[in-house]
């Protein structure tokens, strides 16, 4: 028997087409029942609540209680960046899915990540941040230089420093073909383009849908 870790079941777990569509789902950051994912990967509920116990047992998604319901969300960031990763992987390889709409295109534009914006904005906020030297370093060494500290607390963004996750994360980006910002910086603006009323998340989707107004006030206060 093979020693280390093993791949095979991990990618077993997520190679089925309905645990896929449920982790796919639950992409959006927000805690779902099984009734709704069972929706998202067009099966029945019994079928679905087998489909999350072997994805709980897989450590891949975690259960919450909340008196006789029962959510789930992804058990951590780095499942997240996994199944982005994945997702980079089937674009560049041209394993599409055909089904297209005028939903692919707000997603390619501007979506959540888990908990931080990807697409095309969350691409270029990135390489914005980068060569002005907010961020400094590559690839996962990546941090938040004094500067770009400074700058941060002036605009009221705080990051969470009770957070175990790392302060900044890039994070390939499927659609965009490059990376965006994740860790707690990622997270923190989002929140603020939330806050400031910049954008709306649309109810059932990853979508974040910028107003004109919003986006102009947004690539200005980051500066790309």
């Amino acid at each position: 028997m093979k020693e280390g870790p093993d791949i095979a079941r991990i990618a077993n777990l997520i190679g089925d087409p309905s645990r896929s569509n449920m982790l796919t789902a639950l992409m959006s950051g927000k805690a779902l029942t099984a009734g709704e994912l069972a929706s998202e990967a067009g099966v029945q509920l019994q079928t679905a609540s087998g489909h999350l116990v072997r994805l709980e047992e897989g450590g891949l998604i975690k259960r919450e209680r909340q008196g006789r319901h029962h959510y789930f969300r992804l058990a951590d960031a780095e499942v997240a960046t996994v199944l982005e990763a994945l997702m980079g992987l089937a674009a560049a390889k041209g394993q599409l899915r055909t089904r297209t709409g005028p939903r692919d295109l707000e997603l390619r534009h501007a979506r959540v990540c888990y908990n931080h914006l990807a697409g095309e904005l969350g691409v270029a906020l990135y390489d914005g941040l980068r060569a002005r030297g907010v961020l400094r370093g590559e690839g996962d060494s990546i941090a938040l230089a004094d500067t770009g500290r400074a700058e941060m607390e002036a605009l009221g963004i705080e990051l969470n420093t009770k957070s175990r996750s790392p302060e900044c994360k890039s994070c390939l980006d499927w659609s965009a073909r490059g990376s965006h910002l994740a860790g707690r910086l990622g997270r923190a603006i989002l929140d603020h383009t939330f806050t400031q009323g910049w954008a709306i998340r649309p109810e059932n989707t990853r979508i974040v849908r910028f107003t004109a107004l919003g986006e102009a006030a947004f690539r200005k206060t980051f500066n790309f």
